[in-house]
C-alpha cells in the first residue's frame, strides 16, 4: 500500500483536533437519580386523606379476607392455609320427557281469500319456493292405570309382594306381567297377561298363562295363542296353566300345515274333529302329571282358550276352540258382541262318549238285559257276570268342548279373554263401554297403550287378567 493518496482518510479518522463523539456531560448528581427512583416506586405526593372504607366482613381464622393477601414479593406465612369453598348446589334431577307427537296446523286463511273449492284452480299452478314449515310437537300424556265404576278398587294399582322363591324350583317362578304383538297379514295381534291385584297384594303367583308362537312360514304360516288360567285354590295352578299352553302348542306345532290347510280350504269339520283331538291329548298329559305329583285330578288342571290366526292376507277366518271358562267378544261398528260357543245341556248330549265327556246311553240299551240283570251280547249269547260295586261317586263329566270359526269383516276386533277379564266386561257394562271407546279407531293401540286397557280396574274383580286382541285392517 502507497502513503500517497491514503494517508488523507487516517488523518481525518485519528485527528486529535475533531471533537468527541461521546454525550455531554449531565448536569443531574447521584442525589438527583435517587430522588427520580423513590418516586417511581412509591407514586405520587400524599394528597388529603379520603374517609376510610367500611371494614370488611369478618373471614374465618387462618384465611385472609379481601384486601389482605400478601404482595407477591411477601413472604408467606408457615403452616397450611385454608381456603373458604362455597357449598356445593343441590343435585337437581333430570327432566322428564313427554312423549310428543306432529301436528300439522293448518295456515291461517285471510278474510278475503276464496274457499278451498274455489281455488282449487289456482292450487293447480306450482308454487314458487317452499312454503313455511307448519308442524309442532304436541305433548300426550303417558297411558296410567285407571278404573272405571262408582269408586275405586280397595288394592293398590302397582305390585306389591313377590311370589316366594324356594331352593331348586327357581324354574317356576313366573312374572308379574307379559306382553307381546305381531303383525300377519290383515290383523295386528296384541297379547298382555297381568297378575290380579290380590295375588300382587299377597304375594301370590300369576295363575294365568300366555303363549304367542308363530309355525310355517310366508302364506302358510299359523299363529296360535294359547290362554290358559289355573284354579284359584291350587297351590300348582300357575305349573298347570303353563303346562297346558306348552302341551298345546307342541300339538299344533305338528299339526300345523294341514291346520293351516283346512283353515284356507273351509273345512271345519275337519278342523273341530282334529282340534278335539289335539286338546284332549294336552288334559291327558295334565292328568299324568297329577298323578306323578301326587295329586288329584281336579287340582292340577286348568281351563285352556286358544285362537289360531292364518298368515294369509287372503284369509280372514279365525278359529277358536279350548275348554273351560272365559269370553270371547268381537267389537263390531262400535258394540261388543258376545259370541262365546253356546253349550247344549248335559242331559241333551247323545251319542258316543268323548273322551273327557260323558254321555248317557242311549234309550235302548237297557234291553239288552236278562231279568237277573245278566247283559248279553248281541253274536254269542253269553252271559256275563255283572261289574263290580263302585262305592266311590262317580266324578262329574268335564266340561265340553268349544270350537268356532268366523269370517272377520274389516274393522272388527275380536277380544280373547281369560275368565278374569271375561267376567267383569259381562258384568261391569262401564268397562266395556270404555274399552269400545278405546278401541273405536281402526289402528290398533301400541303395546304400552293395551297392556294400560287391559289393566283397567273394577271394584269386585282382583282375579289375573289375560286378554288377546286382534284388530283387522
Amino acid at each position: 500500500m502507497t502513503q500517497q493518496g491514503d494517508d488523507n482518510w487516517w488523518d481525518k479518522l485519528y485527528d486529535d483536533s475533531a471533537p468527541d463523539t461521546a454525550p455531554a456531560e449531565s448536569g443531574d448528581t447521584l442525589d438527583d437519580h435517587f430522588t427520580t427512583a423513590a418516586r417511581a416506586t412509591t407514586g405520587p405526593p400524599a394528597r388529603d386523606p379520603a374517609p376510610p372504607p367500611p371494614p370488611p366482613p369478618a373471614s374465618p381464622p387462618g384465611v385472609p379476607g379481601p384486601g389482605t393477601a400478601p404482595a407477591p414479593w411477601e413472604t408467606p406465612p408457615e403452616g397450611p392455609r385454608t381456603f373458604s369453598v362455597p357449598p356445593p348446589p343441590p343435585p337437581v334431577a333430570p327432566p322428564v320427557e313427554a312423549p310428543t307427537v306432529q301436528v300439522t296446523v293448518p295456515p291461517e286463511r285471510d278474510p278475503g281469500e276464496p274457499e278451498p273449492e274455489s281455488r282449487l284452480a289456482d292450487e293447480a299452478e306450482p308454487e314458487t319456493g317452499p312454503g313455511p314449515d307448519l308442524t309442532v310437537e304436541v305433548s300426550v300424556p303417558r297411558p296410567r292405570t285407571g278404573y272405571v265404576g262408582s269408586r275405586p278398587p280397595t288394592y293398590e294399582a302397582e305390585p306389591t309382594a313377590l311370589p316366594v322363591a324356594r331352593p331348586g324350583e327357581l324354574g317356576e317362578l313366573v312374572s308379574d306381567t307379559v306382553l307381546d304383538g305381531a303383525r300377519y297379514g290383515t290383523c295386528t295381534l296384541r297379547a298382555a297377561s297381568v297378575r290380579g291385584d290380590s295375588a300382587r297384594y299377597r304375594g301370590e303367583p300369576r295363575r294365568d298363562a300366555l303363549l304367542t308362537a308363530r309355525f310355517g312360514h310366508d302364506e302358510t304360516a299359523l299363529v296360535l295363542v294359547a290362554v290358559a288360567a289355573g284354579s284359584r285354590a291350587a297351590e300348582d295352578a300357575h305349573l298347570a296353566a303353563s303346562d297346558a299352553c306348552q302341551w298345546i302348542a307342541e300339538a299344533v306345532c305338528r299339526s300345523h300345515a294341514r291346520l293351516s290347510e283346512d283353515i284356507r280350504s273351509g273345512r271345519r269339520g275337519d278342523l273341530k274333529s282334529g282340534l278335539h283331538r289335539l286338546t284332549d291329548r294336552t288334559y291327558g298329559k295334565l292328568r299324568a302329571r297329577a298323578a306323578e305329583r301326587g295329586l288329584a285330578s281336579d287340582e292340577y288342571t286348568a281351563t285352556l282358550r286358544c285362537l289360531l290366526v292364518p298368515a294369509d292376507p287372503e284369509c280372514r277366518t279365525r278359529v277358536f276352540f279350548g275348554i273351560g271358562a272365559g269370553g270371547l267378544f268381537r267389537l263390531r261398528d262400535g258394540s261388543w258382541q258376545d259370541i262365546e260357543p253356546l253349550l247344549p245341556e248335559q242331559a241333551a248330549v247323545t251319542g258316543a262318549p268323548v273322551l273327557g265327556f260323558g254321555s248317557p246311553p242311549p234309550p235302548g240299551a237297557a234291553a239288552a238285559e236278562t231279568e237277573e240283570g245278566d247283559r248279553l251280547t248281541m253274536d254269542l249269547g253269553i252271559t256275563t257276570a255283572p261289574g263290580p260295586l263302585v262305592e266311590e261317586p262317580v266324578p262329574p263329566p268335564a266340561e265340553p268342548f268349544r270350537f268356532r270359526a268366523s269370517v272377520a269383516r274389516p274393522g272388527d276386533t275380536l277380544l280373547l279373554a281369560s275368565p278374569g277379564l271375561a267376567e267383569p266386561m259381562r258384568g261391569e257394562p262401564a268397562l266395556a263401554r270404555e274399552l269400545a271407546a278405546r278401541w273405536a279407531d281402526a289402528e290398533a293401540p301400541g303395546l304400552a297403550a293395551f297392556l294400560a286397557d287391559t289393566q283397567l280396574r273394577v271394584t269386585g274383580y282382583a282375579d289375573d287378567r289375560t286378554g288377546v286382541g286382534v284388530w283387522e285392517a
